[in-house]
């Protein structure tokens, strides 16, 4: 949504009043032929405007809780009897004074005798009503669509809540399915794996719910969970997080990276006796529709199985290995949810080994 700029909506709205003036000109040369183009337009210009302008500013008083929603967070069109009020002293403004300025302005003050008053007013009347009709639809219509964007915004941000309220348990009893092998083989380091989960639950349950978040912590978390693997696994997990300074502040949903590397290190690092490395780095692309945003979840691990095809493919594949399908189906789909179809996850076999995760969407 846009900022919404009360000046340049102003200048939009006078220009367009004016190209109406400049088409009721043209009529009213049709009734009186025998003043030129350049007499009726002064003259339709200064009824025109001043009428607008009165209701431009009237509308402006009146209390935003009274008027139409606008699409652009700015002051929407009166509602019911204020909206044909304010019309109505706009247009006994425009006609009382409109015409005399415009007397003022060709140089004749008394030259509007040689009209019918009552005409003229009946033209200002329809025109002004004409006007009027139109920037009330345009504001109704304005108030229909943000209620209507309103409206999906709400349905997505409880589509990702929802999303978000599914992984995190999934994460927390693979944790604790860990934390029980552990308690047999090596109490010391279950001792030290629970201080770590007790930490990371304090740390992200207990912050905002919010469906997105600054992606620095996204990092912040990522780096709280491979902490709390770390002692699982000892050094048979080597981790680097590579974030620019200048994406830090790029919001992303809570919980993106984190079943892209739950997975890499199940699926790909435990596997191997040796372990290995994890590396998650996140970049910007410029394409030719605009800047994207570029995660990528590298392992060194066991990689994906031989009969899998990159892209979606190698995703079922890899998921279905070891029934970890559930994250990166719940990553999928909120992507698909903020995104669309632009959005992309995609696993790749690396060349020397392994497995590459890549998220990728618009900024």
């Amino acid at each position: 949504m846009t900022r919404h700029d009360p000046w340049l909506s102003a200048l939009r709205h006078a220009l367009q009043v004016s190209v109406f003036c400049a088409v009721v000109a043209v009529f009213t040369q049709q009734i009186w032929p025998e003043r030129d183009y350049v007499h009726h337009l002064v003259g339709s210009l200064c009824i025109g405007l001043l009428t607008w302008a009165v209701i431009e500013a009237g509308r402006y008083l009146v209390p935003a809780a009274h008027c139409h929603r606008s699409l652009d967070g700015g002051h929407g069109w009166p509602r019911g009897w204020r909206g044909l009020l304010l019309t109505a002293v706009g247009i006994a403004a425009g006609f009382t004074l409109g015409d005399p300025l415009a007397g003022w302005l060709r140089g004749t003050p008394h030259a509007g005798n040689a009209r019918d008053p009552w005409l003229t007013l009946l033209i200002t009347v329809a025109a002004g009503a004409a006007a009027s009709f139109y920037f009330h639809a345009r504001g109704k219509a304005a108030a229909m669509a943000a209620e209507i964007a309103a409206a999906e915004r709400d349905a997505s941000e409880a589509k990702l809540k929802l999303l978000e309220a599914q992984l995190e348990p999934h994460m927390l009893f693979n944790t604790l399915a860990n934390l029980r092998v552990l308690i047999t083989l090596d109490p010391p380091r279950a001792v030290a794996m629970l201080d770590r989960l007790n930490g990371y639950l304090r740390a992200t349950l207990g912050g905002s719910r919010a469906t997105r978040h600054p992606l620095q912590e996204e990092f912040a978390r990522l780096d709280d969970y491979l902490a709390l693997m770390g002692v699982r696994m000892g050094p048979r997990l080597r981790s680097t997080l590579d974030l620019p300074e200048a994406l830090r502040s790029v919001p992303v949903p809570p919980l993106l990276l984190q079943p892209l590397v739950e997975n890499a290190i199940r699926h790909g690092l435990e596997p191997q006796v040796e372990g290995g490395e994890l590396r998650v780095s996140a970049r910007r692309e410029s394409r030719a529709d605009g800047d994207w945003l570029l995660l990528r979840v590298v392992d060194t691990g066991a990689g994906l199985p031989a009969d899998a095809e990159a892209g979606e493919g190698a995703a079922a594949g890899a998921a279905g290995r070891a029934g970890g399908g559930f994250g990166l189906t719940q990553v999928r789909e909120r992507l698909r949810t903020l995104h669309g179809e632009r959005a992309l996850l995609q696993l790749t076999p690396e060349p020397g080994g392994g497995t590459c995760a890549l998220i990728a969407f618009p900024l």
